[in-house]
């Protein structure tokens, strides 16, 4: 058994998971909010972190899926990015302490 690490997002807003409260975004990195998933609101990210990607496989959406290799042409823009469902996700203000 190895160690956790877990990368911290040092933004003025993130997004963090609802069940395990770790960061895996900014708003910043929120490329588009206009996707729709089966349990509802999903959005698509540049970058994630401290996230889990299981085997590549075809399917419809369940929590989220990395888009390495568009089908069509018009799906291109989503090569590379990550699309999350927003029912598992919460925004929060943080404060950016240097010490």
């Amino acid at each position: 058994m190895g160690r956790l690490f877990i990368e911290n997002v040092n933004a003025p807003k993130i997004y963090k998971c609802k069940c395990c409260k770790v960061d895996f975004a900014s708003v910043d990195d929120v490329l588009s909010k206009n996707f729709v998933a089966r349990s509802g609101k999903a959005y698509l990210f540049t970058r994630v972190v401290n996230i889990f990607q299981g085997p590549t496989e075809k399917r419809l959406m369940n929590s989220g899926w990395h888009d390495e290799k568009a089908q069509d042409e018009y799906q291109k823009y989503k090569e590379g990015k990550y699309i999350l469902e927003m029912r598992k996700v919460e925004e929060f203000e943080e404060e950016i302490v240097i010490v």
